[in-house]
C-alpha cells in the first residue's frame, strides 16, 4: 500500500480517489473548493491539505483529475504547485483530459525535478468512476507506467500504455471523436423512427445486438427518449475535448469532417440552455428542430 495524493475532486476525482483509500492506501486530496475536500476526508477516512504541494508532500504517487490546460499547469508548478512538493523519483499520474502539448510540456518540467509523469486520460463516466470501471488510456515511461498500473488497478477495469508521453492524451483524442459521431448517429436514428412512426424502443431492441450496436445505444436510447439527459459527461466538457481534438487535427494533418459538424451540433444544444446536459443530448436538439 502507498502514501497517495489525489488533486481535483470533480464527479470523477471524488470517487476515484475513494476507491484509493477503499484499498487501503493513505490518501492526502486538495481541491480548490476545500470544503469538498474535508467531505472527502470526513466520509473515506483520508487526510486533506490546502494546497497541492501540501498534499504532495512525501507522496509516492500523485493522482490528478482536473478541468482543463490552465487547470493542470495550476495544480502543478509554481511554489505551491505539487511538483515543489514531490520528491525525486515519485510518479505524477495525469487523469485529465488535456492537451498533448501541456502534457508534453509538464513531463518535460517533471523530469527536470526528478519526478515521473504519466498522462492517463479515463473513459466511462461518473459512472464508470464511482463503480471502478474506467478504462484508462496511458502515455509515459515503461517503468513509470509498471509503477503507476497497479495503483490505477483500484478505479480501472482495463489500462494500458498507448506509447510515450502525450500518447494517452491522443489516444483520448480518437475516444472521443469516435463518441461524437455515434451519438449523433444514434441521434439521427431515434429521430427517424420516431418521425417515421415507430416504436424507437422496440426498434433498439431489435436492432441493439446487430452491427448498429454500441454502448451508446445500449445505455443512452431509454433516457434519450424519455427526454433525460443528465446521466453523465456534460456538453460543456465535451465541446473543451473536441476543440482539443480538432486543434490536434490540424497540428497532425488530419481531416474530422464529421468530428467539427457535431462540435457545432453541441454549440447548438448550449445555445439551448444544455451546457450541463450529457452529450446525448444531440437528440433533443433533433426534437427541438421538428
Amino acid at each position: 500500500m502507498a502514501k497517495l495524493a489525489f488533486l481535483g475532486l470533480g464527479v470523477m476525482g471524488y470517487p476515484m480517489a475513494g476507491h484509493l483509500q477503499a484499498k487501503g492506501h493513505d490518501v492526502t486530496v486538495y481541491n480548490r473548493t476545500a470544503a469538498k475536500a474535508e467531505a472527502w476526508a470526513a466520509q473515506h477516512g483520508g487526510a486533506h491539505a490546502p494546497t497541492p504541494r501540501e498534499a504532495a508532500a512525501g507522496a509516492e504517487m500523485v493522482m490528478a483529475c482536473v478541468g482543463n490546460d490552465d487547470d493542470l499547469r495550476a495544480i502543478c508548478l509554481g511554489p505551491h504547485g505539487a511538483f515543489a512538493g514531490m520528491a525525486k523519483g515519485s510518479v505524477f499520474v495525469d487523469h485529465t483530459t488535456v492537451s498533448a502539448k501541456v502534457t508534453r510540456e509538464l513531463f518535460e518540467a517533471a523530469a527536470e525535478l526528478g519526478i515521473h509523469f504519466v498522462d492517463a486520460p479515463v473513459s466511462g463516466g461518473q459512472a464508470g468512476a464511482e463503480n471502478g470501471q474506467l478504462v484508462v488510456m496511458c502515455g509515459g515511461g515503461e517503468a513509470a507506467y509498471g509503477r503507476a498500473e497497479p495503483v490505477i488497478a483500484a478505479y480501472a477495469k482495463k489500462c494500458v500504455r498507448l506509447g510515450d508521453s502525450g500518447a494517452g492524451q491522443l489516444t483520448k483524442m480518437v475516444n472521443q471523436i469516435c463518441i461524437a459521431g455515434l451519438v449523433q448517429g444514434l441521434s439521427e436514428g431515434l429521430h427517424f423512427a420516431e418521425k417515421a412512426g415507430l416504436d424507437g424502443r422496440a426498434v433498439i431492441d431489435v436492432i441493439g445486438g446487430g452491427a448498429a450496436g454500441s454502448w451508446q445505444m445500449v445505455n443512452r436510447y431509454q433516457t434519450m427518449l424519455d427526454d433525460h439527459f443528465e446521466h453523465g459527461f456534460a456538453v460543456d466538457w465535451m465541446r473543451k475535448d473536441l476543440g482539443i481534438c480538432l486543434d490536434t487535427a490540424d497540428e497532425v494533418g488530419a481531416s474530422l469532417p464529421v468530428t467539427a459538424l457535431v462540435d457545432q451540433f453541441y454549440k447548438d444544444v448550449q445555445k439551448m440552455g444544455g451546457g450541463r446536459w450529457d452529450t446525448s443530448s444531440l437528440f433533443k436538439r433533433l426534437r427541438k428542430m421538428g
